[in-house]
This record gives C-alpha cells, sequence and structure tokens, in this order.
C-alpha cells in the first residue's frame, strides 16, 4: 500500500489532543500538510508549532464543529486546496437513558452527528467547487453497531454517522468525493487509562477476542488507506479497527 500523502492538505478536527492529535502527527509524517481544528485555539496553535518544528507542515485553525458560522469561517481561512478530511472530534457524556439530560443529550448529539454533517457538507462544497477530487474519513465507534450501558447518546450518534457517511457516499461520488467511516474498538488513551486499570475495566479488556485494548497506532494503517489513493474504489465502507470485539459472544 502506497500513503504518501505529499501534497495533501489534510483538516483533522478534534485536534487538540488523543486520537486527534495522534492523526495530526501521523499524516504530517506521511508528507501531508495538516491542518489542525479545535475550539482551544492555544493547544492546536502548540502542537502546529511542535509538528513544523519536527520537519511537517502545519497550521492551526479555531473552530467549533456544532456552529455553521465558525465552521465556514474556518474553511474560508483553510481556502480551496483541501484534499482530505479526518472528522474526529466527538464527545461522550455517559449516563444512564432514565438520567440523561436533555442538554447533555443535545451536546452529544450536535457534536458527535451535527458537526461531522456540518464539517462534511462544507468539505464537499469546497471540494465540488474546485473541481477536486477528495477523501473524507468520519470517525464513528463500534457503538454505532452494537450498544452498551450508561452511553445511549453516543451509540445512537455514531450509528447516525455510519448511516450518514453511507448517504453522502452515494451522493457525492459523481464528484470524486470519498465518504468513509473509521469505526474503533475500544483505544486506549490518557483520558481512559485509569478506567482499564479498574476491575470493571480489566473485566471489560477480558471480553475482547484479542484480550488488549487497542493503541493509537493500530489505527495508522486504516486510517492511511481510508486518506490515501490506495482506497480509490472504496467510498460507503466501514472499517472497524477492534480486537475483534465485534464478533465476540453475546
Amino acid at each position: 500500500m502506497t500513503a504518501d500523502l505529499a501534497g495533501k492538505t489534510v483538516l483533522i478536527t478534534g485536534a487538540s489532543s488523543g486520537l486527534g492529535l495522534h492523526f495530526a502527527d501521523l499524516l504530517a509524517g506521511k508528507g501531508a500538510q495538516v491542518v489542525l481544528a479545535a475550539r482551544s485555539l492555544k493547544a492546536i496553535e502548540d502542537a502546529a508549532s511542535r509538528i513544523v518544528s519536527a520537519g511537517g507542515m502545519a497550521k492551526a485553525v479555531a473552530m467549533d464543529v456544532t456552529n455553521r458560522a465558525s465552521v465556514e469561517k474556518a474553511f474560508a481561512a483553510i481556502g480551496s486546496t483541501l484534499d482530505i478530511v479526518v472528522n474526529n472530534a466527538g464527545i461522550s457524556l455517559p449516563a444512564s437513558a432514565l438520567d440523561m439530560t436533555e442538554d447533555d443529550f443535545d451536546a452529544v448529539l450536535d457534536t458527535n452527528l451535527k458537526g461531522v454533517f456540518l464539517v462534511a457538507q462544507s468539505a464537499a462544497r469546497a471540494m465540488r467547487e474546485a473541481k477536486r477530487p477528495g477523501s473524507i474519513v468520519n470517525v464513528a465507534s463500534i457503538l454505532g453497531f452494537r450498544v452498551a450501558g450508561h452511553v445511549s447518546a453516543y451509540a445512537a450518534s455514531k450509528a447516525a454517522v455510519i448511516q450518514l457517511t453511507k448517504s453522502m457516499a452515494l451522493e457525492w461520488a459523481r464528484y470524486g468525493i470519498r465518504v468513509n467511516a473509521l469505526c474503533p474498538g475500544y483505544i486506549e488513551t490518557p483520558i481512559n487509562q485509569d478506567f482499564f486499570r479498574t476491575e470493571a475495566g480489566k473485566a471489560l479488556i477480558n471480553r475482547i477476542p484479542q484480550r488488549r485494548l487497542g493503541l493509537p497506532q493500530d489505527l495508522d494503517a486504516p486510517l492511511l488507506l481510508l486518506c490515501s489513493d490506495a482506497s480509490s474504489y472504496m467510498t460507503g465502507s466501514t472499517l472497524v479497527v477492534d480486537g475483534g470485539h465485534l464478533v465476540s459472544s453475546l
């Protein structure tokens, strides 16, 4: 597989920390000019500076994916050279379906679903206007296929992202725009490390057929596949990376 992204411009949302920051480092290392987007401008400016200091190409742009005006302002700053979008911004506010507040439900759906729609729509419009083919990768989750307790809003949002991905892929293929979904299982990050050291966390790991958590680098090859021309005949696909969790016994 060739995953040379030299000359490509990539927008990564939710790039201030976690997987978004990891993806920015990865894609910059493959020669892409990365545009880091998040609400926290200071964090992504620091990350962009670090990437540039290491020899990469990066810039930061403030973006609230839930706000159309913010998204459009960010795209105006990016310009018409966009080739790839990694729709990574997302949140989870765990609560039982009985106790979750309407505000929390709205916040999860606004970020995880509406945000994906607004960013992908703006990107596709820019690509169509520039007559420039492109790749949009929406980061979903295995919780878009199966459910767990206390994440009803998150699971609903990720299931919707998968279906939205397929709808966009159908409509935008005529413009040379590919839209696919990356569906991680449980990936170890600084945010969840403490939980997975608990007895409940260890029990969850034991339910994964490979008996381990994924690491951020386990997503590298799948993401590079979807971003690069190596997947030129893939659109509307969902790529699951979960250690076999989806096929585990009920």
